[in-house]
C-alpha cells in the first residue's frame, strides 16, 4: 500500500484475519491484478464517507473495479458468509456458544433518493422510504438484514426474515420484539419456527426516556450503522445493495472487536 492510509483502512493483523476467508481466484481467465486488501479498504472508505462511487479517491483502485468485487461479492451471498464467521467468533471470545438461543427483532425506517427502486411510505414514521429489518442475538451482532418498502408492515416483514433464517440457526428458540409484531405473529412464529415471540411492552405509567428490557440491544445495533453516512441514508438502487452495506457494516465492527487498532 503505497499512499498514506485512511482511518477507515484495516490494520495487518485485521487484513490477516479477513484475507483467509475472502473467495479465491477463478482458476481461468486473466489473473488478479488488484490487491483484494485496497478493494476492502475502498468499500470501507464509501461505507464510512458516504461518497459516490465515482467520487472514490483516485489512491483506490478505479471505482469500476471495486464496484465490479461488490456486486459479486454480494450476488454470491460472501457478505452473508463473512458475517456469519465473523459473528461467531467475536461470540466464542465473550465465552458465548457459537450460535444464539435468543434474538431480538426491530426495523428502522429510511429515506431514499431519485435512484428508484422498491420503496414506500412509513405512515407512523412519516417517513418514504425503505425499511431495514434486523435480526440480531443478544449481544447485538446481526444475524439477518432484509431491506424491503416502508409501506410494508413490521409482522409482515418478520414473516419473511424468520422463515429465511429458520434453517440456519438451531439453538435459537426465543425472539424479543416490540408492540409491532404482536398480534397473529405470535401464533404464525410458534407454528412455522417453533419459537416463542415475546413482546417487550412499554410501561405507559412512566414519562420520558427510559430503557427497555432486551430492546435496547437491538437499538444500540441501529445507533451503530447510522454512525456510516452510507446508511443516513438508503442511496442504493436495489434492496441487495442495500443490504451487502449493512453486513458490511457489522463486518468492520467485528473486525474491529477481533482485531484492536493498537494506540
Amino acid at each position: 500500500m503505497n499512499r498514506k492510509p485512511y482511518p477507515t483502512d484495516l490494520s495487518d493483523e485485521q487484513w490477516q484475519l479477513l484475507a483467509v476467508m475472502l473467495p479465491p481466484p477463478f482458476l481461468v481467465g486473466r489473473k488478479r491484478q488488484v490487491a483484494l486488501r485496497e478493494i476492502v479498504n475502498a468499500m470501507l472508505y464509501l461505507k464510512r464517507a458516504g461518497c459516490a462511487w465515482r467520487l472514490l479517491p483516485h489512491q483506490f483502485p478505479a471505482w469500476q473495479t471495486v464496484y465490479y468485487y461488490f456486486r459479486r461479492w454480494r450476488d454470491a451471498a460472501w457478505f452473508v458468509k463473512l458475517n456469519d464467521e465473523l459473528r461467531t467468533q467475536v461470540r466464542i471470545i465473550e465465552e458465548r456458544k457459537p450460535d444464539p438461543s435468543a434474538a431480538i427483532i426491530d426495523s428502522q425506517s429510511v429515506k431514499t433518493t431519485e435512484q428508484g427502486g422498491a420503496k414506500g411510505y412509513d405512515a407512523g414514521k412519516k417517513v418514504n422510504g425503505r425499511k431495514r429489518h434486523i435480526l440480531v442475538d443478544t449481544i447485538g451482532l446481526l444475524i439477518i438484514v432484509r431491506v424491503l418498502a416502508a409501506n410494508m408492515q413490521d409482522r409482515d416483514a418478520a414473516k419473511i426474515l424468520l422463515a429465511e433464517i429458520k434453517g440456519r440457526m438451531p439453538r435459537l428458540f426465543l425472539i424479543w420484539a416490540d408492540g409491532g409484531y404482536r398480534g397473529k405473529l405470535i401464533a404464525w412464529v410458534a407454528t412455522n419456527c417453533l419459537w416463542l415471540l415475546e413482546i417487550v411492552k412499554r410501561n405507559d405509567d412512566l414519562t420520558g426516556f427510559h430503557v427497555l428490557p432486551r430492546r435496547w440491544v437491538v437499538e444500540r445495533t441501529l445507533a451503530w450503522l447510522s454512525r456510516n453516512r452510507r446508511l443516513a441514508k438508503d442511496y442504493e438502487r436495489t434492496c441487495e445493495s442495500a443490504e451487502a452495506w449493512v453486513y458490511i457494516s457489522m463486518i468492520d465492527l467485528m473486525l474491529k472487536r477481533l482485531r484492536p487498532c493498537k494506540t
